[in-house]
């Protein structure tokens, strides 16, 4: 995957929208920008797993497209995905559980001590995200992926849905089947729980689809015996050795519930939002946008943008181009990845990119004109001073020996490592190892691995990009 780095003249250059609206990069700050929640201020709350914590981003005041200043609100987590504001309490789900802490809506400030109230979720394995919502319901829902590309779960709360009461009480499961659900939302028209799915891979270019479920209690979306419209699963559809009989598969293929729209195979679908705001164009009331993260296992890459989807009058669901150009046409050149959509009450659309560590915002209107109603005010920045590196010569030249011995180069030739000391402090990148971005691997790195490499990286960006891997080495 080879990369690009995001910047104002790229947005403009690169980036385009369904007509009526305008894009500004709100901020281009956030690293691993995941998840987001809009405060009653209209302030941004965005979950950085990778680095443990979760920011805050002012809203635009003075009508300049971007955020009036960020910072850190909470750190010191656990991978931390999903975020939900209910009354005065702003819940995030770690990846080992979900914790709540009372939060100041007209300030932003947190307002008290962080406190655990479900614990003991697994996050071993390949999806350990969390993704949180309050549901219409009064319930509080929680999506769990798969531990694997496919297999037979032994944790009954992996692949799942689930849900509880706001003060962590009365835990439950409540849909099966579901891959990686990552992004869920409730329609507004009839108030039912729709969430995406991410299909299986090695199947080829082209199958299975990824899915979009309408999601009901107890209901069970056939993962692993099934993929899409009941497709028996080559591995499990005619059962597995000693896991499951033929019999029981066809069986649970038999009662699995079908999605209700298909996306392309290995799109990746991530977060979902049905828009609300009155503001919104008439097409677009009620329309909910997806994320589409892309492919990174398929021969031509695909995804890469956010659409809209459409619910017709006979029930069927269209789908419409909303915001792309994160890939370029060469079908190689990234210069994102869309994962989350929110929405303010003013109609402002945030979309959060985890790959080029930004937030973009959308508002109706032609580009170049101005929709902004807000007073011209603005709080004071409140951005944290960037600290100097400070390269240790020695852990740099260990781990140019751990690039050379693993032969990065190999694949970094074609996706150049860049702006690394803008987006990362040493320990952010040092951390990044931990649960990097596929198609780069896992290596279980130790501490010192991981910070030797982190020195050698930023070093290396520091001296010039031309600087070749062997001035390192002895």
């Amino acid at each position: 995957m080879i990369g690009a780095s995001t910047n104002e003249q790229t947005v403009a250059r690169q980036l385009q929208l369904a007509p009526g609206f305008r894009l500004d990069l709100f901020s281009d700050q956030v690293p691993n920008a995941r998840f987001m929640a809009v405060t009653r201020s209209n302030d941004l709350l965005v979950s950085q797993p990778k680095l443990g914590q979760v920011s805050l981003l002012l809203t635009d005041r003075n009508g300049d497209g971007k955020t009036d200043g960020q910072r850190v609100l909470i750190d010191g987590l656990q991978r931390p995905h999903g975020l939900a504001l209910f009354e005065d309490w702003l819940y995030i789900a770690e990846s080992d559980g979900v914790g709540r802490v009372p939060f100041d809506h007209s300030d932003g400030r947190i307002a008290g001590s962080y406190q655990k109230i479900v614990h003991g979720l697994a996050d071993t394995g390949n999806h350990w995200t969390k993704t949180l919502g309050m549901g219409p319901d009064g319930w509080m829902y929680l999506s769990s992926g798969s531990t694997c590309n496919v297999c037979i779960e032994k944790d009954p709360q992996r692949a799942t849905i689930m849900r509880f009461r706001p003060d962590g009480s009365h835990f439950q499961i409540y849909a099966t089947g579901l891959r990686n659900s990552v992004g869920f939302d409730w329609s507004p028209k009839d108030g039912a729980l729709y969430a995406t799915d991410n299909g299986r891979d090695w199947l080829g270019n082209d199958f299975p689809p990824c899915e979009l479920n309408r999601v009901e209690q107890g209901g069970f979306y056939g993962w692993p015996f099934a993929n899409g419209n009941r497709v028996p699963d080559p591995d499990y559809g005619q059962g597995k050795r000693d896991e499951v009989s033929a019999g029981e598969a066809q069986q649970r293929i038999a009662a699995s519930i079908p999605p209700v729209f298909e996306f392309r195979a290995h799109n990746a679908p991530l977060g979902m939002h049905f828009l609300r705001s009155p503001e919104q164009p008439d097409r677009y009331r009620e329309a909910a946008l997806v994320a589409l993260h892309g492919s990174w296992n398929r021969d031509e890459k695909d995804g890469y943008k956010v659409v809209s989807l459409h619910w017709q009058e006979d029930g069927s669901i269209r789908s419409h181009d909303f915001m792309w150009g994160f890939l370029g046409e060469d079908k190689t050149t990234v210069y994102g990845r869309p994962v989350d959509i929110a929405e303010d009450v003013r109609g402002n659309i945030y979309i959060s990119d985890d790959y080029a560590g930004a937030i973009y915002r959308v508002q109706r209107g032609a580009a170049g004109q101005e929709t902004s109603d807000a007073p011209v005010t603005k709080r004071p920045p409140i951005s944290a001073p960037k600290k100097p590196l400070a390269i240790d010569g020695g852990a740099a030249r260990q781990g140019a020996q751990i690039y050379a011995r693993r032969n990065c180069v190999r694949c970094h030739q074609r996706l150049p490592l860049k702006d690394l000391s803008r987006k990362y402090t040493l320990k952010q990148l040092a951390d990044y190892f931990d649960t990097p971005t596929p198609p780069m691997p896992n290596y279980g790195f130790s501490d010192s691995q991981k910070r030797a490499l982190a020195h050698f990286l930023m070093e290396r960006e520091v001296a010039g990009a031309g600087r070749q891997l062997e001035h390192f080495l002895p």
